[in-house]
């Protein structure tokens, strides 16, 4: 059988077409990280108008500093209890959304509209619920002898944005573990239903499974979700605080650098929250990709 290719007689059109996008990714991202990798190696005044090469030093201070270190520590936190906790649950509400027949378009509806809030929206409805004084939740809480203040306990601020951050991220994961398991073969577990295996039984050895490629595409996205997009959500509610509880890298970042002014150090900081992600998705393709089964 004879195929038929495409040959355009211009041969700049293909360069034409993708310029757009090149351009964009040049002005919005290589030019800001290659400025951001220029000024961490440079101390300079606030105003920008003197700078002067220091090469590693800004690199050296972070990793003694302690807390930089600690923020590191919060953020590893952050990111395993979001992940899991959006993860968890998105697979549960899809899990329940596919059982259903009638309604489960509507119900699909309902579980995607999260998505569409702003992190920023986001993370002032959690602290509307959450506030000390006028939230519900605290008042719930005092019933089961808690004393919930996320102005003053660092554990409950914690607790707050990993909800706040959570809750944004799970219509995301439900769409997409929604349309993988609608892409699982329906006569693979009817078989297995004939040969007697039950709900639970067919779920993880025949659906979960099958899901390995939509579960290692949404580790991927949430932990980049996790370590650049919750910025919002810790700008809105706790601002990093109480006493450093919830400054993690990417609030950390701003607040060194827009706050208190050091430049150089915040772009070291960008750096190497860059590099950090480059080498969890390395290692995540590396590594966790050789249990995908496609």
């Amino acid at each position: 059988m004879e195929t038929k290719r495409t040959i355009f007689p211009n041969k700049g059109l293909p360069y034409l077409l993708v310029a757009p996008q090149l351009i964009i990714t040049f002005i919005f991202f290589i030019w800001p990280a290659s400025q951001a990798v220029k000024s961490s190696f440079e101390r300079q005044d606030p105003f920008g108008m003197s700078t002067q090469f220091v090469g590693l030093t800004h690199y050296l201070r972070l990793f003694q500093d302690p807390y930089y270190l600690a923020s590191i520590g919060r953020t590893a936190l952050f990111a395993v209890a979001v992940t899991a906790i959006s993860m968890g649950f998105a697979l549960v509400l899809a899990v329940a959304v596919s059982r259903l027949i009638r309604s489960a378009q509507a119900y699909t509806t309902l579980l995607v509209w999260p998505y569409a809030v702003s992190p920023v929206v986001a993370g002032i409805l959690w602290w509307f619920l959450f506030n000390s004084a006028t939230g519900i939740l605290p008042f719930v809480l005092r019933y089961f002898g808690v004393n919930w203040n996320a102005n003053l306990n660092g554990d409950h601020a914690m607790i707050l944005i990993i909800v706040a951050a959570s809750w944004k991220q799970i219509s995301y994961n439900f769409l997409f573990f929604v349309a993988g398991m609608q892409s699982v073969p329906h006569s693979l577990t009817e078989a297995a239903a004939i040969d007697g295996a039950g709900p639970w039984k067919r779920f993880w050895t025949i659906v979960f499974p099958l899901l390995s490629p939509t579960t290692f595409f949404l580790f991927i996205v949430n932990v980049n979700y996790v370590m650049f997009d919750t910025f919002g959500i810790v700008a809105a509610t706790t601002e990093g605080g109480p006493n450093q509880a919830t400054n993690i890298l990417v609030y950390k970042v701003y607040s060194d650098g827009f706050i208190g002014l050091n430049i150089g150090s915040s772009s070291a900081q960008s750096v190497v929250l860059m590099l950090f992600v480059i080498l969890l998705t390395f290692v995540q393709f590396r590594y966790v990709e050789r249990r995908v089964q496609y």
